[in-house]
């Protein structure tokens, strides 16, 4: 399965990143990890799976998932709660960062924030609390520029 020369590019910084922490990323992996990367939108855990017996006759639901708890756990993909579907993120070396996404209700796009004004916002609103934040991931629903324009266009 060939993927987009971007895409190619993101999986070769992963699989470096897994060999630099001792990890392995499997073929299965990877392929995992390059139909997130190469999906216009979040892809849900059907979708991939739907996507992998194109070319793995064997691959059911425990496959996928096993694939997506290593992604997760390595910090190569997010898990989108609201969308129950996964986004890539080959930007860091780090595990843990700081992410926030906009989900466009219109086209359904996703856009990864780093903000971290915000991230320190949302720490020290939770301190004030008495609370320790250990990981955030903050999603925020709305229209993007372009359905912004398209709306104003139609109206």
């Amino acid at each position: 399965m060939g993927f987009a020369p971007r895409t190619e590019a993101l999986l070769t910084r992963a699989d470096a990143i897994c060999t630099g922490r001792g990890v392995r990323l499997t073929d299965l992996r990877r392929q995992v990890l390059g139909l997130i990367l190469d999906a216009p939108q979040p892809t849900g855990a059907y979708d991939l799976l739907d996507r992998l017996r194109a070319t793995r006759d064997g691959a059911a639901p425990p496959t996928v998932y096993r694939a997506l708890d290593f992604l997760l756990e390595n910090g190569l993909i997010h898990k989108l709660e609201r969308l129950s579907a996964f986004v890539g993120c080959i930007a860091h070396d780090d595990h843990v960062h700081a992410a926030q996404f906009l989900i466009c209700r219109g086209c359904g796009r996703v856009t990864e924030l780093e903000d971290h004004e915000l991230a320190h916002a949302l720490d020290d609103a939770a301190r004030r609390q008495g609370f320790t934040v250990g990981k955030a991931t903050i999603e925020a629903e709305g229209q993007c520029a372009a359905c912004a324009v398209l709306s104003k266009e139609s109206a």
